[in-house]
């Protein structure tokens, strides 16, 4: 063995490691457009449904709501029902990630760039 070269193996397996978390990231992000959590406001009355990347895909309200006076109650609703299905998509998005790092052997808290 050649003096001074021994650090090239662990440099090979950086490289090959950095290239798996990168393909592993880059599934992770088409999953969670695929992956979709609910939320809900007014004991269902109003749910919306979002991707866990965030993004709103449905939204569900129960026409028993629908009276011109009742307006404002609606509108509070649906924004409730939406933060919900937002801060569970976060939650759903942050599970996933920690299952990869977990998998990887990474240290926990570690942050993503999204």
């Amino acid at each position: 063995m050649i003096k001074g070269l021994g650090g090239f193996g662990d440099m090979a397996k950086m490289m090959k490691a950095a290239q798996e978390m990168q393909g592993k990231m880059a599934t992770l992000q088409e999953d969670l457009e695929k992956i979709t959590v609910t939320g809900e406001s007014g004991a269902g009355l109003v749910k919306a449904t979002a991707s866990a990347k965030g993004d709103l895909v449905a939204l569900d309200i129960d026409p028993s709501i629908f009276r011109p006076e009742d307006k404002e109650v609606v509108e509070d609703l649906i924004l409730a029902a939406i933060k919900d299905a937002q801060q569970r998509a976060g939650d759903r998005a942050q599970e996933e990630m920690r299952k990869i790092s977990d998998a990887m052997g990474l240290p926990a808290g570690m942050k993503f760039p999204f």
